[in-house]
């Protein structure tokens, strides 16, 4: 079904949608941008369309709202443990479509990954229903075209915001009935970018061999690395957590086990028992972030783990581009210039 509406008809409809589902949304944060006094986009709950904000790119991704920073996984006490209860309303998410893609390369990690799923995950994710944003031209640090993660048929409904009008494409049945009596019935389907503004070529992760794991081209991110954790934070596909025991100050043998973001360039992540730690330098770390996203994830899952949403060029306070570095690879193992 496509539909045309104005601001209040799909407000009306959200309104309706609100008794149900907790409607997120990329959204301006007031003051909590990365200098002082500045603003900055992420996700959070929205009532109206107004609240969304639609021309820029989100500094943070929707991955929280599936995998949040901190969860607690279970209560324990001297003789119990329980489960936390999760909200009865299921989930909306307005996002584009490289950050859908997102999404499923998390599930492939989390409920494809071998025989078990993990349940947690699996309790937020099955509340989701996708509104995709229309993203037809993409932001400067874009690459999503080259990881093949620009279009997406995964969505309940497809959606662009254009001059005051909204136009929908619903595929979902219930939706349907929430929506079909508001607007004018149109033929729409939203448009997907075809070229980015900048060119990666990704290399065939059978070339990326042990030659290439030892390659002087990561001993520049020793010195230009920080080891700050953007990058895995702002990522949508980054998965990986640490895990928490927490005891009250109450009762030292109650409390609740949580588990937390962490990354692979954060200073401890590589820790072990008795003391041990390895990738120390900042250049190693940087080796096994970007050839897992285009190389171990690939040969598992059968496609790259990053979606060239850009996130982690925009947010690196060095400079550090992860789509650079893809293409320095891609000559490395080609023969062909080096991309500086």
């Amino acid at each position: 079904m496509g539909l045309k509406m104005n601001y209040k008809e799909f407000n009306n409809a959200l309104e309706e949608l609100s008794r149900n589902y907790k409607i997120y949304a990329p959204i301006n944060m007031n003051g909590k941008g990365r200098f002082s006094g500045t603003d900055v986009v992420g996700y959070g709950e929205i009532n109206k369309i107004e609240d969304a904000v639609f021309g820029l790119k989100s500094y943070y991704s929707p991955k929280e709202i599936v995998f949040p920073i901190r969860q607690t996984l279970f209560y324990f006490g001297d003789d119990e443990v329980k489960e936390p209860k999760v909200d009865d309303k299921d989930t909306i998410i307005l996002l584009r479509p490289c950050d859908i893609n997102g999404i499923e390369r998390l599930d492939s990690i989390f409920l494809h990954n071998g025989t078990y799923e993990d349940i947690y995950y699996k309790k937020l994710r099955d509340k989701v229903k996708f509104f995709m944003i229309e993203c037809a031209e993409g932001f400067d640090t874009c690459f999503c075209v080259a990881m093949k993660a620009n279009k997406t048929d995964n969505y309940s409904v497809g959606m662009r915001v254009k001059n005051g009008e909204i136009y929908l494409h619903i595929k979902d049945k219930d939706l349907e009935e929430v929506f079909g009596n508001l607007g004018d019935e149109v033929d729409f389907k939203p448009d997907f970018i075809e070229k980015n503004k900048i060119e990666v070529n990704v290399p065939d992760p059978e070339k990326l061999t042990i030659d290439i794991f030892e390659h002087e081209v990561w001993k520049e991110y020793d010195e230009r690395c920080i080891a700050c954790g953007r990058c895995n934070t702002s990522c949508i596909t980054c998965s990986c957590f640490t895990m928490q025991d927490v005891f009250y100050d109450s009762n030292q043998k109650v409390g609740e086990r949580r588990r937390a973001w962490t990354g692979c360039h954060v200073d401890g992540f590589t820790d072990m028992a008795g003391g041990h730690s390895f990738r120390q330098k900042n250049g190693a770390r940087m080796r096994f972030k970007t050839l897992h996203k285009v190389s171990d994830f690939h040969k598992r899952f059968g496609c790259n783990m990053t979606v060239g949403c850009g996130r982690c060029d925009d947010v690196c306070p060095q400079y550090i581009s992860l789509s650079k570095c893809i293409n320095k690879l891609y000559d490395i193992v080609e023969g062909g210039p080096k991309n500086e």
